[in-house]
């Protein structure tokens, strides 16, 4: 099953050189019946699509949590086993955890497919859309219109050799 990952660059070079996308319970996103619903395809392109974008979110609310990270949203893509990652089916139909899942223990970065990051020219959309979150989470429409402008960047794909040089450990 392919789970996408929300994190930081911070994140990213610690996983990189610990070996491994945290210590349990993580977080991460994919395509679960609630997204399936939500989204209304069948195309399995389309659908994580949708999910590598519920965690382009989700990496945008750690970058609010974090003013010290690099203002770039990252999302690694994982290959995990069937029935590891489990919808929590409480909130299935909440719209905050369309496509959530969670995965006990930690996952080792070499079952990593890809990495994906926003580009340079995103970073100041980026860094506003970090500022609005919490009053877009709010109902003020002007931040969801910010936030919203986040989204308007299509996250770069990279392969996982390009990881030293995304987190600035490269020769």
């Amino acid at each position: 099953m392919r789970v996408y990952v929300p994190l930081t660059l911070p994140g990213l070079a610690e996983a990189y050189k610990t070996g491994e996308l945290g210590g349990g319970p993580l977080v991460a996103y994919a395509v679960t019946p609630a997204l399936r619903e939500w989204y209304l395809s069948d195309d399995i392109e389309e659908l994580e699509y949708a999910a590598l974008n519920r965690a382009a979110l989700a990496a945008l609310r750690l970058l609010a949590a974090d003013p010290d990270a690099t203002r770039r949203r990252v999302v690694v893509a994982v290959d995990v086993p069937d029935g590891a990652a489990v919808a929590d089916p409480d909130r299935g139909l909440d719209p905050a955890a369309l496509g959530e899942v969670r995965i006990a223990g930690g996952v080792a970065l070499a079952k990593a497919a890809a990495v994906h990051v926003d580009a340079g020219d995103a970073e100041a959309d980026v860094t506003a859309a970090a500022r609005s979150l919490a009053a877009a989470d709010g109902g003020d429409d002007d931040a969801q219109f910010v936030v919203d402008g986040a989204e308007d960047h299509e996250l770069l794909w990279y392969a996982t050799q390009e990881i030293p040089n995304l987190v600035g450990l490269g020769d």
